[in-house]
């Protein structure tokens, strides 16, 4: 009989409908609440993506997943509460981004990265009340890390393949990084009851992916390249961007169709796809990794900062013109918030943010200047909103329009990670400065950097120094700053979990970090 390998994962969630996702060992029919669907085959792996409807709005049902009319979820003795699904409204919503799997599997030694803090929730979690439990996860990036895998994968890497050293290239390579961190038995089973939006940063692909066109090149000339991006974005289909689909929009998706249409083996349809997604930096649009979700009166607009890119041209652009149009459309709209999820900050440490503008037009430069700012680019990570200066401004424009608009939602929050220490921002327009438009940063859940990058980032803060970067800025002929923005809390380090908390058109940030003795508050503000 098959067996179930990860998952249940649930997806997408509104008052009528739910999405699960489950992983087996071979082809088979899974049901889940009374509903079924036949697995899909790519490569050694077998997936199905469950669609539970006809659901009643504010209703709590208990489920369990069974493949031929055996029970494979939950476990009999399992420590945590039956898996639920729940249609209500979205009261507390988690986010964060940077989560790596653990590489200790002894829980009395000690992790390296620090404690995993969304491990840490879900401990508490489970000893609270349903009515307790968060509504909505957004996960912002590196949910695997390709290119830093554990010392266990690294060894088992070692075993198949001489190159590239301590780096995944396959789909099954991929797959076992997902196996190793989404099995993790808290994790798993706070992801079988809480509804999870996901998007891709760097590490899902590989550091510093799409950084720039010199990047791409120096990619282009490793011979494991083309299967690493194939696999690298097939794998983020199955086990990410599917879920994040409501089920008209997977009714409507020709390649979700396909797939479950053709018989045997899609791993070369799949990969195909990716390879022509991963052409979108060229101009060429093939397809759209950025999604919207709407819970009740909150919009969620998730952005694809990484694969959209556009590096060829006369300006680099972190998002495409025609996607862009894509998301200006769909910010505006009768709901009490919109919450922009980006993995990278759009709003960063000033002194951080005038450094990556200065370093595009260095970069920009021909000959040696130039080479010394895309070498300067790469190594430093000079590749946030910032850094693509015409997308900055276009979503500063955006947000200060959304913001002064009649009908304006009661707040924007910019929900951010990457970047290795948390904090929250308010920006401020020139025609409205009392704007409600926030950025918020929760980075990492579970990678807490060496203690030198401290430092580093209070200085990134500094009056004094961004005072002087805006000064180059201006005798560099960069543009002045469209947009405004003051820091409200932190920069707080350590593994942390952000939430917020909604009642009606007021809203709460709060930021918890993850200590042995489990998550402390370390701010809290209302917005």
């Amino acid at each position: 009989m098959a067996e179930l390998v990860l998952g249940p994962v649930l997806r997408h969630v509104d008052p009528r409908s739910a999405t699960l996702w489950v992983e087996t060992d071979t082809a088979c029919e899974v049901e889940i609440a009374g509903h079924r669907a036949a697995t899909f085959q790519v490569g050694e792996q077998h997936f199905a993506l469950v669609v539970v409807e006809d659901l009643e709005p504010g209703t709590t049902i208990p489920y369990d997943v069974r493949i031929g009319g055996d029970v494979v979820w939950p476990p009999a003795e399992s420590p945590f509460p039956a898996p639920v699904i729940r249609t209500g409204p979205v009261r507390r919503m988690l986010f964060g981004s940077c989560r790596a799997a653990k590489a200790i599997p002894n829980p009395t030694k000690a992790d390296k990265l620090g404690v995993d803090a969304l491990d840490s929730y879900a401990l508490r979690m489970k000893d609270e009340p349903v009515e307790r439990w968060p509504d909505a996860l957004v996960l912002l990036g590196d949910q695997v890390y390709a290119d830093e895998p554990t010392p266990r994968i690294t060894e088992w890497l070692a075993e198949r393949r001489p190159e590239p050293v301590g780096e995944v290239v396959s789909f099954r390579e991929y797959a076992e990084l997902y196996h190793e961190s989404w099995a993790d038995p808290e994790i798993r089973w706070l992801m079988s009851v809480v509804p999870t939006s996901m998007i891709f940063d760097d590490h899902d692909v590989r550091d510093d992916w799409n950084t720039s066109r010199t990047w791409r090149e120096q990619m282009a000339t490793k011979k494991w390249w083309p299967e690493r991006i194939r696999a690298g974005l097939a794998s983020y289909w199955v086990y990410q961007h599917l879920g994040n689909l409501s089920p008209d929009e997977l009714a409507r998706d020709p390649l979700y169709q396909k797939v479950r249409t053709t018989g045997g083996d899609v791993q070369q349809l799949l990969e195909d796809f990716a390879e022509e997604a991963d052409r979108e930096v060229d101009g060429h649009k093939s397809t759209r990794w950025s999604y919207k979700r709407d819970f009740g009166p909150i919009r969620l607009l998730v952005i694809d900062t990484r694969s959209g890119r556009i590096l060829s041209g006369p300006e680099r652009l972190m998002v495409g013109n025609g996607e862009f149009e894509w998301i200006e459309e769909n910010a505006t709209g009768d709901f009490e918030h919109l919450l922009i999820g980006s993995s990278l900050p759009w709003l960063m440490p000033h002194g951080l943010s005038h450094l990556q503008s200065l370093n595009e037009r260095m970069a920009g430069l021909p000959g040696l200047r130039g080479r010394i700012g895309e070498t300067v680019r790469q190594v430093s990570d000079l590749e946030h909103w910032p850094a693509f200066r015409a997308s900055f401004e276009r979503l500063a424009r955006l947000l200060e329009r959304v913001s002064k608009a009649e009908d304006a939602p009661g707040t924007v929050c910019v929900l951010s990670g990457d970047v290795h220490h948390s904090y929250a921002a308010r920006a401020s327009f020139a025609s409205k400065v009392d704007a409600k438009v926030y950025q918020l940063v929760c980075s990492p859940v579970h990678n807490d950097p060496p203690w030198i990058f401290r430092p580093a980032f209070r200085l990134s803060w500094s009056k004094p120094i961004a005072r002087f970067l805006r000064w180059l800025a201006d005798r560099r002929g960069i543009s002045p700053d469209p947009v405004a923005w003051h820091k409200l809390s932190g920069p707080h380090f350590g593994n942390s979990v952000g939430i917020l908390e909604f009642e009606g058109r007021e809203s709460r940030f709060r930021l918890e970090t993850a200590k042995t003795d489990g998550l402390h508050e370390v701010a809290s503000l209302t917005l």
